[in-house]
């Protein structure tokens, strides 16, 4: 039997990743304004009891990727998908329905001014 919709489901956790492109940070000034957005956001995903944890990432030329090849674990340079944007941060939050995870995605790209995408867990185990 397939899985529920998240639209049918009581609750659902979900990813609210952050794209970003490859290049400089913005200017302190539009930087310092854009992490205060954010700090006014995670408290109110705080106080909705929909927050369970936030993270930004390093630049994707940081990381390292892992795969395995005839049985032998090779490690390469990332990053793994060579894209002109990448996950620079992310959110798992909580939340009761689909339509409510996709106001929390709006609200993000409002603070950030980066494209979020919403996606449901398929499942989830702590």
């Amino acid at each position: 039997m397939p899985a529920p919709h998240p639209k049918e489901e009581q609750s659902c956790h979900v990813i609210c990743s952050a794209s970003t492109s490859d290049g400089p940070a913005p200017e302190p000034e539009v930087l310092n304004k854009i992490m205060a957005d954010l700090d006014v956001l995670n408290q109110e995903m705080r106080d909705a009891g929909a927050w369970v944890f936030t993270g930004g990432l390093h630049p994707a030329s940081t990381s390292t990727v892992v795969r395995v090849n005839d049985g032998e674990v090779l490690t390469t340079d990332g990053p793994f998908a060579e894209a002109k944007e990448h996950v620079g941060g992310l959110w798992v939050i909580e939340a009761p329905d689909l339509d409510v995870a996709l106001g929390w995605g709006r609200k993000a790209a409002q603070a950030t001014t980066l494209p979020i995408e919403v996606r449901p867990f398929a499942g989830y185990r702590e």
